[in-house]
């Protein structure tokens, strides 16, 4: 058994929570929260005791084994590096830091104190991104990775009225490419390696955060390009274009629905089960690494992702998306 304290108590926590508590070596065991009054409230919810709204206290303490870290991506890093040091192996969400030199502290901290940390990117762990790695050779020669994660946020439209709400506060390292355009730069990374080079463009929002970008990104014979946004939805699938036919994505960010269009005509269905809550695919694979005494995923390495965040800070560096954490 685990015993896991969460860090946030946000909607994602909740999703995190149901799609572990399907795996039984699961325990939900404490919560931090910086008020004492919502952590109660967020507590009583899954009728737990142990309450903290000190991040030392709680990575001190010996009410959890581990800690699933959810909180805004300004303080990943901070809060991974306070459990790693306390030996205590952490799950975070992703964007796992705001730069690649935040990214390199949490990685060093995991090295030197043996302690596992994964950062928390659920797509690459499911059965049906699997399915599309066993399946992509039979596309032939890869010419070219389409990925597009574009979703209007709920929060969109508070900002148009004004309100500035976390998901578009560049003071928390938030916006489009941190909360949505990392879904599609994990497979691209996890099918091709690094790119030779990157072209990246963005726009800023009045709030210094990005609403939406894109990106080309080359290889030796094949190009990745990348759409992603905060302000617009787009209902155009995912695409991998082989020499020998195509693997039609339904969804970057969560695959359910996996096609290979050959270009004879024949469509082939490489879709596997897979549960519908699927957090608790990385939450088993962490809990599994836990078990096993690893302090690194072969899936979710520490190098991919420091390759993923790499892209990210030469994306923002060249649409000029700064974060208070760079300085």
């Amino acid at each position: 058994m685990v015993r896991f304290g969460v860090i946030g108590t946000n909607t994602i926590t909740d999703k995190f929570i149901k799609g572990a508590s399907l795996n039984k070596n699961f325990v939900l065991s404490a919560v931090y929260s910086r008020t004492k009054e919502r952590g109660e409230y967020f507590a009583n919810k899954y009728n737990i005791s142990n309450v903290f709204t000190d991040l030392y206290d709680m990575a001190e303490s010996d009410a959890c084994d581990a800690v699933y870290i959810a909180s805004p991506n300004s303080l990943h890093s901070r809060q991974s590096v306070i459990f790693l040091k306390n030996k205590k192996p952490v799950l975070c969400e992703k964007a796992a830091a705001s730069n690649s030199k935040e990214m390199a502290e949490v990685i060093e901290t995991s090295k030197k104190n043996n302690v596992l940390f994964m950062e928390a990117i659920k797509s690459i762990v499911l059965p049906n991104f699997k399915a599309i790695k066993d399946s992509i050779y039979k596309i032939g020669t890869i010419r070219r990775y389409f990925g597009n994660y574009c979703q209007y946020s709920s929060r969109y439209d508070k900002y148009k009225q004004g309100i500035v709400l976390n998901a578009f506060n560049p003071d928390l390292s938030n916006g489009a490419l941190m909360d949505i355009g990392v879904y599609c730069i994990h497979p691209l990374i996890q099918l091709f390696g690094k790119p030779k080079s990157i072209k990246a463009n963005g726009l800023i929002l009045e709030s210094g955060a990005d609403g939406e970008g894109s990106m080309i990104l080359q290889y030796e014979n094949m190009e990745g390009v990348i759409i992603y946004s905060k302000i617009t939805d787009s209902c155009i699938p995912s695409e991998i274009q082989g020499e020998a036919g195509s693997i039609i994505i339904d969804s970057v960010n969560t695959p359910k629905n996996i096609k290979i269009h050959y270009h004879n005509g024949k469509i082939e269905n490489i879709s596997v089960p897979q549960l519908e809550d699927s957090m608790y695919y990385e939450a088993s694979e962490f809990i599994n690494l836990m078990n096993s005494g690893s302090i690194e995923s072969s899936i979710i390495t520490h190098r991919s992702s420091m390759e993923v965040m790499n892209i990210m800070d030469e994306a923002r560096r060249q649409i000029g998306l700064v974060y208070p954490a760079d300085k």
